[in-house]
């Protein structure tokens, strides 16, 4: 199947998102993977959550979870995975990475697994995630590692990739 396996790109508040569903929106069923977890009372956070939730199909699923080895293992409807990002910043988060930043190797393998699966996923699906590494070096050295490993992982993914596009301003460009 061509296109099986779309990445889109792009910084804060770019468009990924909607770029995503859009490409999907012709689909009957979908499930939404959201990555991001519980808003811990967070109203800011909550208020995202209700726009993303509002502008999909009432006929798509939702899973909230960054186990997604297994759900691009199994068989099912397309998946929305939003974001790559939260699931890497909530993996550092569940492999205790803060406190010993020397344990990276740990999110690399995890990296490592979900791009084997993402290669071998029998359904089609569609990725979100920020391109963080335009930017200044981060000051401390937790931030850096997470922008390394964030440049790993949209790589890693890219590589194994369909297609990619690159989000910017609402304008959707595809990446060759």
């Amino acid at each position: 199947m061509p296109d099986q396996r779309t990445l889109i790109l792009g910084g804060a508040r770019s468009g990924k998102s909607i770029a995503a569903e859009r490409r999907l929106a012709s689909e009957p069923e979908v499930l939404y993977v959201a990555t991001g977890g519980d808003d811990s009372g967070d109203a800011e956070w909550a208020e995202r959550v209700a726009k993303h939730q509002a502008r999909r199909p009432a006929t798509w699923g939702l899973a909230e979870t960054i186990e997604l080895v297994p759900l691009l293992d199994a068989a099912g409807p397309p998946l929305l995975i939003d974001c790559l990002t939260l699931w890497l910043s909530r993996t550092m988060d569940a492999l205790d990475i803060w406190s010993d930043l020397g344990c990276a190797g740990l999110v690399e393998d995890r990296i490592a697994d979900l791009a084997e699966a993402w290669s071998r996923t029998p359904r089609l699906v569609v990725a979100v995630s920020n391109d963080i590494g335009s930017g200044v070096v981060p000051a401390d050295p937790g931030t850096r590692l997470f922008r390394d490993l964030m440049g790993r992982l949209n790589t890693t993914i890219s590589l194994a990739s369909d297609q990619v596009l690159w989000t910017i301003a609402g304008r959707t460009l595809p990446l060759t």
